[in-house]
C-alpha cells in the first residue's frame, strides 16, 4: 500500500517545486526589470512591500514546507530506494536545499534585510539599490533553475519509483 502512496507524493512535491520555480521565473523575468526601470525609489519602496507581504503568502508555505521534504526525500532515497529512482530524488532533494534555500537564506534574505532598513532618500540607498537589482536577480536566476531542476528530478523519480513497485 505505502509502495503506491510514495509515486503519488513525489508527484506533489515535483509540483510544489514547480510553483516555486513559477513565482522565480516571474520575477527573473519582468517584475525585476519593471522595479528596475521605475524611479529608484519607487522600485526600492515597491520590493520593500513585497518582501514584507512575502512572509504571509502561499508561496512562503510552499517555499518553506519542500525543505523538510526534500530532506525527507533524500533520506527516503539513500535508505529505501536503489538504483536511478534514488540517485533523482537526491539530486531534486540537493537541487532544491542547496540552490533554492541555501542561495535564499545566504544571497537573497539578507539582500532584502539590509533594503527593509534603507533610507529611501539617501544617496546610499541609490547605490545599494542598482547593486541589489543585479545581484539579487542573478541569484533569482540560480534559484529559479534549481527549483525547476528540482521539479524535473522529483517527477523523474515519482515515475520510476512507481515503475519499480
Amino acid at each position: 500500500m505505502l509502495d503506491q502512496f510514495i509515486p503519488w507524493v513525489l508527484a506533489l512535491a515535483s509540483l510544489a517545486a514547480s510553483l516555486v520555480a513559477g513565482v522565480f521565473l516571474t520575477f527573473s523575468d519582468f517584475v525585476m526589470r519593471s522595479l528596475g526601470a521605475a524611479a529608484p525609489a519607487a522600485g526600492m519602496e515597491a520590493m520593500q512591500q513585497i518582501n514584507r507581504k512575502v512572509y504571509r503568502s502561499v508561496f512562503m508555505v510552499l517555499l518553506m514546507g519542500m525543505v523538510p521534504v526534500a530532506f525527507a526525500t533524500a533520506f527516503y532515497a539513500t535508505v529505501v530506494v536503489d538504483g536511478p529512482p534514488a540517485a533523482w530524488l537526491v539530486a531534486g532533494s540537493a537541487l532544491y536545499l542547496l540552490g533554492v534555500f541555501g542561495v535564499t537564506a545566504a544571497g537573497n534574505v539578507p539582500m532584502n534585510k539590509k533594503l527593509d532598513v534603507l533610507d529611501l532618500t539617501g544617496s546610499a540607498a541609490l547605490g545599494y539599490w542598482a547593486m541589489y537589482e543585479r545581484n539579487w536577480t542573478r541569484l533569482n536566476h540560480v534559484r529559479t533553475v534549481a527549483s525547476a531542476g528540482s521539479a524535473i528530478c522529483f517527477l523523474v523519480g515519482a515515475m520510476l519509483t512507481g515503475q519499480a513497485g
